[in-house]
């Protein structure tokens, strides 16, 4: 993968251009982009859903929150498009799946009322198959949920634990193209495939910060020739396997300044010369500092808080990251082949 280009900044706003701690994205069938703005700490003044362009225009924005209306949300987490171009946003404050047409009006919202199951728990990664199923990860319930599109369930898996298709706070998923579904095993720290119907395939990964080893991963996105790309979360770094599992790539971020970015500069010449006056790039920190958190908390270009792996039609890479408001986006250097794997 090759770095390509940067999208977003902070605006500390609580509406407008520029994200606020954003969770995830979602591309419609047009191809905008659909950001999540998640907040944090606590001013939670700012939740919404923007909608932007790869070009970096802004479109507008809604379900602004924090509330509990229809098209509002509390603790919102992430979000996926279907194929009639209806996106679906989870809330595991709220326990909820709120969908929405892909103007951003709101349609329907469920998981409090589930028969046999009560409410979601924690609902946190989403994805939709094939044969209009979606599934929602239950974070705090530590299973998978296969559901229709209108919430009732037809089929769950999972426990807490270590072992074969357990889970310990589960958070991202995503389907393949062939239906295998792929859950972030957050606190187990690995990735486990599944089939559609939740049958164990496979597991990758173990906890550590070496390649093809993962601290909390959060998300994970499978490409056309099966390469799978992971938010490898606490080690501030986004990994790239083979379709086996086995170690491809890594990627440690090397943004540059958005479009947005460098348009408030140019207007505010103050914070362009303090900019100027710091040292952005580098840091030389002291050895108890020298931590994936505090490295990226101080160098600018890489990955700090890399929460949500996506995938666009064309196959680039689009990396969220919450504490540094912006998405990095990656595109193919080269044309990945069973050579790649071999």
């Amino acid at each position: 993968m090759k770095y390509l280009k940067t999208i977003g900044f902070n605006s500390n706003q609580p509406i407008g251009r520029g994200f606020n701690y954003p969770y995830d994205i979602a591309f419609s069938n047009d191809g905008r982009i659909f950001v999540l703005n998640r907040m944090g700490g606590l001013n939670p003044s700012g939740i919404r859903i923007q909608i932007c362009t790869f070009d970096e225009d802004w479109l507008g924005e809604f379900s602004t929150g924090p509330g509990t209306g229809d098209d509002q949300f509390k603790v919102p987490v992430c979000m996926a498009f279907d194929n009639q171009d209806f996106l679906y946003v989870t809330d595991e404050s709220l326990n909820e799946v709120k969908v929405f047409d892909n103007q951003g009006n709101f349609v329907k919202k469920w998981g409090t009322a589930i028969e046999g199951f009560g409410c979601l728990k924690g609902p946190a990664g989403i994805a939709h198959g094939d044969d209009w199923a979606v599934y929602v990860v239950e974070q705090y319930a530590n299973r998978i949920h296969k559901l229709t599109r209108d919430g009732e369930s037809v089929l769950s898996w999972g426990e807490e634990g270590t072992g074969e298709g357990q889970f310990d706070m589960p958070w991202g998923i995503t389907l393949d193209s062939q239906g295998h579904v792929y859950v972030a095993d957050w606190r187990n720290d690995r990735i486990q495939k599944f089939t559609s119907n939740g049958e164990f395939i496979a597991a990758f990964g173990k906890s550590g910060d070496g390649v093809g080893q993962f601290n909390r991963p959060s998300s994970v996105a499978v490409d056309g020739k099966g390469f799978i790309y992971v938010a490898d979360w606490g080690n501030e770094r986004v990994q790239v396997l083979t379709p086996d599992g086995s170690f491809h790539q890594m990627l440690h971020g090397e943004a540059t300044l958005s479009k947005w970015a460098q348009e408030w500069l140019e207007v505010n010449q103050d914070e362009l010369q303090a900019r100027n006056n710091s040292d952005l790039l580098t840091k030389d920190l002291p050895a108890h500092l020298r931590t994936p958190f505090h490295a990226a908390s101080q160098t600018e270009p890489v990955f700090w808080g890399p929460v949500s792996v996506k995938l666009d039609s064309q196959d680039r890479l689009y990396v969220t990251e919450h504490s540094r408001h912006r998405i990095q986006i990656y595109e193919q250097s080269r044309s990945l082949s069973t050579q790649d794997i071999l």
